[in-house]
């Protein structure tokens, strides 16, 4: 499956909203996180009933989001302030900032927790970062316009998008240079990693595709293309993914075209479109795995869609130009 410090800094306290309870903010909740890129806020969904519970304001343009590996603290992207924050799970607050970080667009968490791999899409980089330190630890030069990182779980490779290049780059953790160079489609934005690490698959906006690469031979395999009904193929930009909790479904967002696809993994066959909001972009599923979480960046909600049923239940508005979600998974 597609897999600090607690010094509070001067003013974040007061930009904070008030703490809830431990009870609420414990890790394996399932609550809720949505960035919102206009409000400059994290939102707050209870993982319950989904009720909005606190809005925590952040650094500005707030993009995407990632757990530390024991789920106690949440990384924020703020991409026009170079920083990234990090916010205490149970205090509900921001506690820290890691600054001097140009431009983040996606970042990935290693798994021991010591690490950032950072895309920074104005300068072409790939940046390793040491959390503690607060320092890069060093840069690796890739295409024009980096998004989407994925570390593996053996924290040993990472890959990142090129959406200029239309290459996904795979890169050596341990000698920090890039091992291969991947051609996809055009525009490669995020991936999810199949549980046995064999298969890559990577979403390409301009071409309204979804490439799979083999990761042993570093080669495309496959093709998966989307066309919704009433769409022009223009308007078929598939961004946000993920796999079910038992590997056996991708759910693809396919932006502008408002739909949720549901792809069966093992004949990588579309089976459904779902119809959500406007813009659909991030993507992530409910704790139990019975519910789809979708952004809709240009209808500022998130829709909440059934799994087994494929319908959307309900829109929750979360503020401006949502971005990213994620979910509290982690056990107690």
């Amino acid at each position: 499956m597609s897999i600090s410090s607690n010094r509070l800094l001067p003013g974040i306290a007061a930009a904070a909203l008030l703490v809830a309870s431990p009870a609420l903010w414990a890790a394996g909740t399932g609550n809720v996180y949505v960035s919102s890129e206009d409000d400059d806020v994290v939102t707050v969904l209870d993982g319950e009933n989904l009720e909005k519970t606190d809005t925590i304001e952040v650094s500005e343009r707030p993009r995407w989001l990632a757990f530390s590996p024991d789920h106690s603290r949440l990384y924020v992207a703020c991409g026009d302030d170079d920083s990234i924050d990090i916010i205490d799970v149970d205090k509900g607050e921001v506690v820290d900032r890691l600054t001097g970080i140009d431009d983040p667009e996606i970042f990935a968490i290693g798994p021991d927790g010591k690490h950032l791999y950072i895309s920074n899409e104005d300068d072409a980089r790939f940046t390793v970062y040491d959390i503690e330190a607060k320092k890069a630890v060093t840069q690796v030069d890739v295409g024009q316009e980096p998004e989407g990182v994925l570390v593996t779980p053996d924290g040993k490779t990472a890959y990142v998008t090129s959406e200029v290049a239309n290459m996904v780059h795979r890169v050596n953790l341990d000698s920090h240079e890039i091992e291969a160079n991947i051609v996809v489609g055009n525009r490669p934005r995020r991936f999810a990693l199949t549980e046995d690490g064999a298969h890559l698959w990577v979403t390409n906006e301009l071409s309204g595709s979804v490439s799979i690469i083999d990761t042993e031979s570093n080669e495309v395999t496959d093709t998966i293309e989307f066309d919704p009904d009433g769409f022009r193929p223009e308007d078929v930009t598939p961004v946000g993914i993920t796999f079910s909790d038992d590997g056996s479904q991708a759910f693809v967002t396919l932006g502008r075209a408002n739909h949720v696809a549901f792809v069966d993994v093992a004949s990588r066959e579309v089976q459904d479109y779902v119809l959500v909001g406007d813009r659909a972009w991030g993507v992530a599923l409910s704790n139990d795995g019975s519910q789809l979480y979708v952004t809709n960046g240009l209808s500022d909600d998130m829709s909440v869609v059934d799994v087994d049923e494929r319908e959307q239940l309900r829109s929750i508005p979360v503020g401006r130009v949502p971005h990213s979600v994620v979910v509290d998974t982690a056990s107690e």
